[in-house]
């Protein structure tokens, strides 16, 4: 699933530091629709602002331009809390990619959660993730994010493909 990586090389595995995380646990399609929802957003959030763009308006069209901002406020913020105060990066495959990273894993579940209401396991999973101090802020975006989810998916499916390439950043493939 997974091709070859260079980088840092530490513990008895030989696992490169850089992509643990982005170890392949699982496929796509084994997520219900919401964690399947997190990981394909989380994906295209990162493929630029034409890729942002277009998800606003794939939200609005769904769910209003309110809940559109909202929604994607709340992915942005998640993205940025990760990015200053996470405890590495977050490894993301390709939005084509069938594979389901570890870190992907964990985003997901933490979004579900949250969406359900499970504040306590989702603030778990963010610790994971992120600073302690930090977690009970991502656990209250990825709340916000799960809920948008929730009523986007009630209203169309996901898209399949993404609007625009991938840019560079922490892709595996």
């Amino acid at each position: 699933m997974t091709g070859p990586v260079s980088g840092p090389v530490s513990g008895p595995a030989s696992v490169p530091v850089a992509a643990r995380g982005g170890a392949p646990v699982g496929v796509l399609a084994d997520l219900d629709v919401i964690e399947a929802c997190a990981v394909l957003y989380l994906r295209l959030w990162n493929g630029g602002a034409a890729a942002q763009r277009q998800m606003l308006a794939e939200f609005g069209r769904a769910i209003g331009p309110d809940g559109a901002q909202a929604t994607l406020n709340s992915l942005g913020r998640i993205c940025d809390l990760c990015a200053r105060h996470g405890r590495r990066p977050i490894m993301r495959h390709g939005i084509t990619c069938k594979c389901l990273g570890s870190d992907e894993a964990c985003f997901a579940n933490l979004v579900m959660l949250a969406a359900r209401g499970d504040r306590e396991d989702a603030m778990l999973i963010a610790t994971l993730m992120v600073r302690p101090d930090m977690a009970p802020a991502l656990a209250g975006l990825a709340q916000t994010f799960g809920l948008g989810l929730t009523r986007l998916t009630r209203r169309q499916a996901p898209a399949a493909k993404p609007p625009v390439a991938d840019q560079a950043g922490e892709r595996l493939h």
